[in-house]
């Protein structure tokens, strides 16, 4: 999600003001209902305040909440006490991103390899329409082998096709088959207008916090008498000067110059790529109106700088490896990753994800993730297509709901995407998994303040805060955003296919959605644009559809239920 740098940004350096029940549920097939009876633990805890030391939180999505008291997935139990004995087959999990590091000391065992593909030969061995696609395919490359770079988002590439015919017309000036088209270029003229003036308002934020923070760093190094500052000597720095008491202040609570880069560089990318109507970044040679125009991409899988990290570090929390003594530890064994590569910094092109589901739908993924989303899509009807055809080769989409606050339900035609349906509870599908986040903390403020959510619209909540994985180059890193919540879905989807490949999709994603725990707490609701109002306090199960959080070991025990359950109807 393009978003996802600064709002990391904002969170890590202290600039957003962040201010279970057991359930009997029924497991759906095609809309058909299997009643499953399953004992599930008593409920959690109703207070706790979580501690955010790091090193606690390195893996504390796995962590068991009637131990921990930490809402994590009971993944660790699960492996210790119901996995340990029980046979497993490797399941294909394909990573629609950025690129990934596919070289990673964490990753390089767990990367899916095109086994019909004769390495470097220049050759389409197996005939998918790929070249040499030995460890996945990049969508936002050229055959030539160049590399796109930043990209436009939706709205501003609406903006720069349709304003020279479009601008100023009334809708009765314009064919009838065009009404939806021009109703979608209003809009976004409407919504670029309003970027572009945030945008200027985060300009003069930022030349503020810069001259905050160089300030606050000079107080210091008079203070220390040095010309480079240490996090430790400012630590151990002591004042009553209330000037460098301040300063000192500042510059733990990460306003820093080294910080703030991060909040240039998303202002630059914004206003030289990501809201520039004169820019076009598409540099594939293909017709992107045009899906049957597929002769585009490459190869290379690989994130060329180390910025690029989504990618690499979703693949970490679905499958790096576990217990090896270094890193985090991922969602899923018995796993191969397969990098498919189609989301730029910017917004994707439809038919770039589109073809990048059918690309692993027929090269084996069992489950696709798909940690984006943007909120204009001119050929949404390619990737609903897209969906479908993986709902007919029995393969589950695991989406990330979105980082902007948002009630999804109240969107209508201005709702996510990808998703499965345009309108609120009306699925095209019942392949698609649509995930929120929570934190580490058990208690009001356990839904990540950023996530979207839905009663109607998000299925499930998941661990998305504080997570740590794998990031280029070798190395790892503390990220949030519902990007991660859904990656951990993703794991568990895997985790299930692994030791029970009869269950369909269909029945892994009402599994995952029916045996999560509830919570019986009221917390803050996310607030959309606004971190600064007064919190308004909600149940958590009315957040979304299943009312739930993940939860590992239970999702196994309703797996091992409706398994038992089929095999004696078929013996009937």
């Amino acid at each position: 999600m393009n978003n996802l740098r600064f709002l990391s940004f904002l969170l890590a350096a202290g600039l957003l003001a962040v201010s279970c029940g057991t359930t009997q549920k029924t497991v759906k097939k095609n809309q058909q209902a299997n009643t499953t009876e399953v004992k599930l633990p008593k409920p959690l805890p109703q207070k706790f305040v979580s501690l955010f030391d790091d090193d606690d939180l390195k893996n504390w999505q796995h962590t068991n909440p009637f131990d921990s008291h930490m809402p994590g997935m009971s993944t660790e139990k699960t492996y210790r006490e119901l996995l340990k004995n029980r046979p497993a087959t490797t399941v294909i999990v394909a990573v629609v991103d950025a690129g990934i590091d596919i070289n990673h000391p964490d990753l390089k065992d767990v990367i899916w390899t095109n086994k019909g593909e004769i390495p470097g030969n220049g050759i389409d061995d197996d005939g998918n329409g790929y070249v040499d696609d030995i460890h996945g395919w990049n969508f936002l490359g050229a055959t030539d082998g160049k590399m796109a770079g930043p990209e436009q988002l939706e709205m501003t590439r609406i903006v720069a096709k349709y304003r020279k015919q479009w601008k100023d017309l009334p809708i009765d000036s314009i064919g009838p088959e065009d009404h939806e088209m021009f109703k979608l270029y209003q809009r976004a003229e409407k919504e670029l207008a309003k970027k572009l003036e945030e945008l200027n308002g985060l300009k003069a934020r930022y030349e503020r916090l810069k001259f905050m923070a160089d300030s606050a760093v000079k107080t210091l190094k008079d203070a220390l008498g040095t010309d480079k500052l240490t996090k430790e000597a400012v630590e151990n720095l002591k004042t009553d000067d209330s000037m460098v008491k301040q300063a000192k202040q500042m510059y733990l609570s990460g306003l820093t110059p080294e910080r703030l880069k991060g909040f240039k560089d998303y202002v630059e990318t914004q206003e030289k790529y990501n809201l520039n109507v004169n820019f076009n970044g598409r540099i594939q040679g293909d017709d992107p109106d045009n899906i049957n125009d597929r002769n585009y991409g490459n190869n290379n899988v690989i994130p060329p700088k180390a910025d690029e990290l989504h990618g690499t570090h979703v693949a970490g929390i679905i499958a790096q490896v576990r217990h090896n003594g270094i890193g985090g530890d991922g969602v899923a064994d018995h796993v191969l990753i397969m990098p498919v590569r189609a989301v730029p910094d910017g917004d994707e092109y439809d038919k770039d994800v589109a073809l990048a589901f059918r690309y692993a739908v027929d090269n084996g993924a069992k489950v696709i993730n798909t940690s984006f989303g943007k909120y204009y899509s001119p050929h949404k009807d390619w990737v609903w297509d897209a969906i479908k055809y993986a709902a007919d080769h029995d393969v589950l989409i695991v989406n990330a709901a979105g980082n902007d606050g948002k009630d999804m339900d109240q969107y209508g035609a201005k709702i996510s995407y990808p998703n499965d349906g345009d309108t609120s509870g009306e699925e095209i599908s019942d392949n698609f998994l649509n995930v929120g986040a929570i934190g580490p903390n058990y208690g009001a403020n356990m839904v990540a303040p950023f996530s979207n959510y839905g009663k109607k619209t998000v299925d499930i909540f998941s661990p998305g805060v504080k997570i740590y994985a794998t990031v280029p180059f070798g190395k790892y890193r503390f990220l949030q955003g519902t990007s991660m919540a859904s990656p951990d879905v993703a794991g568990v989807a895997a985790l299930i296919r692994s030791r029970f490949p009869e269950l369909s999709a269909s029945e892994v994603k009402h599994i995952i959605m029916d045996s999560g725990l509830s919570p019986q707490i009221k917390v803050i609701k996310p607030q959309e644009d606004d971190y600064d109002g007064d919190p308004q306090l909600v149940m958590f199960e009315t957040l979304s559809k299943s009312g739930k959080m993940v939860n590992v070991y239970n999702a196994i025990l309703l797996a091992e239920e409706l398994v038992k359950q089929k095999q004696a109807q078929e013996q009937k």
